[in-house]
């Protein structure tokens, strides 16, 4: 099946122009763009936009919509100019406005390089399935495999430390954090299991980087949580398995979102495949792996 894409840009330069009417933390950024995909509740719009000055490259990728009236009058080839919002905890786009339209299929998407792995026809993973022992660089420099962590069940997302928008990469942190804290209060929940965040730019993001990186996230608390990064070897075979899309853009990755969750004999138990999930329902799917119903 085809699934949303979901992607991540490297600011470019620190030069901002503040949103009128809205904090000093908060950043927006006039963009031109093709509109691709509008969800059908209005609340996202899939746009191919043009350079975004002073922010990121030229891309597609999915934006949240704050106000949905905005979208009336506008469908998928049609041209737009927007503001890109961004705050510390999230982004949207607003300001849409139709220029023009093109025929269909004259956008330039993006391909991803892992589309040839992916159309190998792996069969799709079921709950039970055995789960392959990836082998990863861990924060500490030390050569990891999942099979390390048997007896745990694991929780895994995929993320790059230079990634800036707030409801991708640092999001799904954040979200492990929280989800961290709800297991670890529970006196009356189990105690055997693990979070790993792997990064996909293990060229950028060295055992050092990942280390100061991870203590934004959990900050001395390294308890039952860890940081590592995985080859592009890693990446095509879960490309495969968990239809993982990454494809390196400059300094920057086009990736989509994957947090997965072994049970405590490394079998797969759990996916969730977007972002919108909350760190109640990754605690519910961890306690469930333990302790299946």
């Amino acid at each position: 099946m085809k699934l949303p894409i979901y992607i991540c840009a490297v600011l470019l330069a620190l030069s901002v122009v503040t949103a009128p009417g809205v904090g000093s933390n908060t950043n927006s950024y006039s963009a031109t763009g093709v509109v691709e995909k509008i969800a059908s509740d209005l609340r996202q719009i899939t746009i191919e936009h043009q350079n975004i000055q002073n922010y990121m490259m030229e891309m597609t990728m999915d934006f949240s919509v704050r106000d949905t009236n905005e979208l009336s009058g506008i469908s998928p080839g049609d041209q737009i100019t927007f503001t890109l919002v961004v705050t510390e905890n999230d982004e949207w786009v607003g300001n849409i406005h139709r220029t023009g339209h093109i025929a269909a299929g004259a956008t330039n998407t993006m391909s991803m390089p892992m589309e040839a792995s992916h159309n190998m026809a792996m069969p799709e993973l079921k709950p039970g399935d055995p789960f392959p022992d990836y082998k990863l660089k861990a924060e500490d420099g030390r050569e990891i495999h999942l099979s390390d962590f048997r007896g745990n069940a694991l929780a895994f997302t995929f993320f790059f430390t230079r990634c800036p928008l707030p409801d991708y990469c640092p999001r799904m942190n954040n979200y492990f954090g929280e989800t961290r804290k709800i297991l670890s209060s529970d006196s009356n929940g189990p105690t055997n299991w693990q979070f790993l965040s792997i990064s996909f730019d293990q060229k950028y993001d060295t055992p050092k980087v990942l280390r100061n990186y991870a203590g934004v996230y959990r900050g001395d608390d390294t308890n039952r949580w860890l940081f590592a990064s995985a080859s592009s070897n890693v990446l095509v075979d879960a490309a495969m398995h968990l239809e993982l899309m990454v494809m390196r853009q400059g300094n920057s990755f086009a990736h989509n979102v994957r947090t997965v969750v072994l049970d405590p004999q490394g079998r797969y138990f759990k996916e969730f495949d977007d972002n919108q999930w909350t760190p109640q329902e990754l605690a519910d799917a961890i306690t469930q792996a333990i302790r299946p119903q």
